[in-house]
């Protein structure tokens, strides 16, 4: 089975330097895409593989590079941003490729910056990351004198400056244009858009953001092709994927397997099945953000496309697991204290109505709900719904209350009638 991403991290070493890197095959696509392949070729060979976005919304990488405005009279200076704010609860991928491979994810900016024709990156680091902030930093001035960053680059026409920006850090910073609004020093609220950032983005310039774990792939794609990368996957869906697991389960952590590894293998065999003692009881499939899965839904494949027909997101495939012996409305009211907590507070529905759900949610954890409250919960999950709110922060906070309401709906009536917590 190919690992392309996790090729080169080795548990409890440090990572390569750019000489082991380099060793490994690192910077390979560099010099090739330089010096054979236009930028044009480097898009299209990302649109043949049907790499699509790793950060959550899977949205299609070539497609989103192919709408930066292309030819001489297009303007200038073009940015590319690698999201690295990771607070996704319960994800914690992008960490692993940082603190394991960071030239990786310094060539495919490279690569992915020549496509679109970019001359200065960014990579916009949750500040809790510090060790991956360290090794990012040595990484990019190994990377500098070598010459595959700065003016030139290996002698060629191609010029990149790659910045490090450690964030304050805030969850919203995950939409890409709370992000660009963050990096220029503003409030980090979402943009109306359109414009899209690929037009109007960073300092009003074209502008993409991608998230690490996508540009990671973009090395291998051009070393590679795209039949090959189409390969990988067992689905519609192309590549590999890095799943992971946290909860109750006998090794929670991270794999990195096809695109649409079952559930059940990847809960059973990766993960070693429940603790002794605990039963699964349901499963988050994609970070705090998505709908719950139950045991019908264990032989789904994890991709994008099957996950959204079982009524939940693929998300950044970081399965939250639930055990028998976890109160589920008490899960629920910490992930909504998260998503209260994180709001930009720039629309009246999102400030305003989490908090209140949130609100609710403690009260019903406490034994002091009441009938009614079910049913303002219920309205909360349609009037805090897609199209209802300025950016996805309140609908998907509202992805794991739905469906938590649906499938654990006795345990909150259970909490109201004998007002307290069975579990405890």
């Amino acid at each position: 089975m190919e690992r392309p991403l996790t090729a080169n991290i080795r548990p409890g070493e440090p990572p390569l330097d750019i000489e082991g890197y380099e060793r490994s095959g690192g910077y390979r696509a560099v010099r090739r895409a330089l010096s054979e392949l236009s930028p044009d070729d480097v898009l299209e060979l990302v649109i043949d593989s049907g790499l699509r976005g790793r950060g959550g919304a899977g949205f299609p990488t070539g497609q989103k590079w192919r709408f930066m405005p292309r030819g001489d009279d297009a303007p200038r200076p073009r940015y590319l941003i690698a999201n690295a704010d990771e607070m996704e609860p319960g994800t914690f991928k992008d960490r692993l490729l940082l603190e394991g491979d960071p030239h990786q994810l310094i060539e495919g900016m490279i690569l992915s910056a020549y496509a679109i024709g970019a001359n200065v990156a960014y990579v916009f680091l949750r500040d809790e990351y510090r060790l991956a902030a360290e090794t990012l930093r040595r990484a990019i001035a190994e990377a500098t004198d070598r010459g595959f960053l700065g003016e030139h680059i290996l002698g060629s026409e191609i010029s990149l400056s790659l910045h490090l920006h450690t964030s304050a850090g805030r969850y919203i910073c995950g939409e890409e244009t709370a992000l660009i609004s963050a990096l220029e020093g503003r409030r980090a609220i979402p943009r109306t858009k359109p414009p899209f950032p690929q037009l109007v983005g960073l300092w009003g310039k074209p502008t993409v953001v991608n998230n690490v774990e996508t540009l990671c792939n973009v090395p291998h794609i051009v070393n590679n092709g795209a039949e090959w990368f189409r390969s990988l996957g067992l689905t519609s869906d192309s590549g590999t994927k890095l799943y992971g697991a946290s909860g109750k389960v006998k090794r929670p952590g991270l794999w990195e397997l096809p695109m649409g590894t079952p559930i059940r293998e990847l809960l059973e065999e990766h993960a070693g099945g429940m603790r002794d003692g605990y039963r699964f009881r349901a499963l988050l499939p994609g970070g705090a953000s998505t709908d719950f899965l139950v045991e019908e839904h264990l032989d789904t494949p994890m991709d994008f496309e099957s996950i959204q027909k079982v009524g939940s997101r693929l998300g950044t495939g970081t399965m939250i697991v639930l055990d028998d012996k976890t109160c589920p409305v008490a899960m629920l009211h910490n992930l909504e204290h998260f998503f209260a907590q994180e709001s930009c507070g720039w629309c009246t529905p999102c400030r305003d109505g989490l908090p209140y759900v949130e609100h609710l949610l403690a009260a019903i954890d406490a034994g002091d709900g009441r009938p009614r409250d079910l049913a303002l919960l219920e309205m909360h999950t349609r009037h805090l719904g897609p199209g209802r709110t300025f950016c996805a922060h309140a609908p998907g906070a509202m992805e794991p209350l739905q469906s938590g309401l649906r499938y654990f709906r006795d345990d909150f009536e259970r909490h109201i009638a004998e007002r307290r917590c069975p579990y405890r």
